[in-house]
């Protein structure tokens, strides 16, 4: 049975990919920074599938060498979906570029020592539609890159993805020739949640429903369902024309005050935010609030992201970002979280 080893296993985007993996007949092995990690996690997917998952977790850091060849053993293919995305914003750059970035140059190496075949790594569009200032494109496609020319237009958090995915494309065209990698590029990740452990992007549908978000930000933002994302790691996984691409997965981008309006539609009974913040007011906000400070770039701004690659190449036919939305809020009232 063909094995594979999914990083970060206990995430939102690891967690739906590890049982899309067994579902479809994979082997699967997981690391997280304590494989005491283990049970909680197997718990969780059980709870979730409805019936009884048994995965192996190994103890692996993205900061340290040591676990990797331990966690590669055996394995023909990685997916590579731990990366720091935290909830507040860091003091520097580094505290997430250093992981980031290093982490996946270390797990690409030690896949390359494995002889594992090809690696999946999950960016992000961070590392694509960012530092463009009043230059951006009508329309993101896989070709753009995020622009660093000047840092105040990338956040920390983008910086980090760009820097690792350039790191892991200049690794395999060099020490790692041979080792083949393809790289998902996901916009929000939604969909439902298996446990309150989630995605921070979760916070547009988190925000309004727990009423921390009394109005809507002037955002603009794609949207794709998490079971979406595990499909399209397995098609890069094993489509032979996947090698060596990256894809971006997207299924409809929407303002913040349409998804308000999609959630008052379906609750209600919920006070839920109508009205929309002046820009003024946020600029404002960030002064005294840095994890408001990443979203100013984008604030009045269109992005629209290309899905034809992932439609046409992994053959991915997107679920409509109403079903994401939607999901997410059943399953947090469900555990609890708003």
């Amino acid at each position: 049975m063909t094995k594979v080893l999914v990083t970060g296993a206990t995430g939102f985007v690891a967690s739906h990919l590890i049982l899309a993996l067994l579902d479809k007949g994979y082997a699967v092995r997981g690391t997280a920074r304590s494989a005491a990690r283990a049970a909680d996690l197997n718990r969780v997917l059980s709870d979730f599938a409805g019936k009884s998952i048994s995965v192996e977790i190994v103890a692996a850091d993205l900061n340290s060498d040591a676990g990797w060849a331990e966690a590669m053993a055996g394995v023909t293919h990685v997916q590579h979906v731990a990366s720091p995305f935290p909830p507040t914003q860091p003091e520097t750059a580094d505290e997430l570029i250093r992981p980031a970035r290093d982490g996946a140059v270390r797990v690409l190496r030690a896949a390359k020592t494995a002889g594992v075949k090809r690696v999946v790594l999950t960016s992000s569009v961070a590392a694509v539609d960012t530092g463009w200032g009043t230059h951006a494109p009508r329309v993101y496609d896989e070709t753009h890159w995020t622009r660093m020319e000047d840092p105040s237009l990338v956040s920390f958090y983008a910086q980090s993805k760009t820097l690792a995915e350039r790191a892991a494309w200049d690794y395999v065209a060099g020490d790692g020739q041979g080792l083949e990698l393809a790289v998902i590029n996901p916009v929000a990740v939604l969909g439902p949640a298996m446990s309150k452990d989630v995605s921070t992007s979760l916070g547009m549908v988190l925000g309004p429903l727990g009423r921390t978000m009394p109005a809507y930000p002037k955002l603009h933002q794609g949207i794709v369902d998490v079971r979406d994302v595990a499909r399209a790691h397995i098609a890069a996984m094993e489509l032979p024309q996947a090698a060596g691409e990256r894809f971006i997965v997207c299924s409809e981008t929407l303002w913040f005050r349409e998804v308000g309006a999609i959630l008052r539609e379906a609750y209600p009974d919920r006070k839920l935010p109508k009205g929309e913040l002046p820009t003024w007011l946020v600029r404002l906000m960030a002064r005294s609030n840095p994890n408001l400070k990443p979203l100013l770039p984008n604030l009045n701004r269109a992005r629209n992201y290309s899905n034809r690659k992932a439609r046409e190449v992994l053959g991915i036919d997107f679920i409509p970002a109403r079903e994401a939305l939607l999901a997410s809020a059943e399953s947090a009232i469900r555990l609890g979280m708003v």
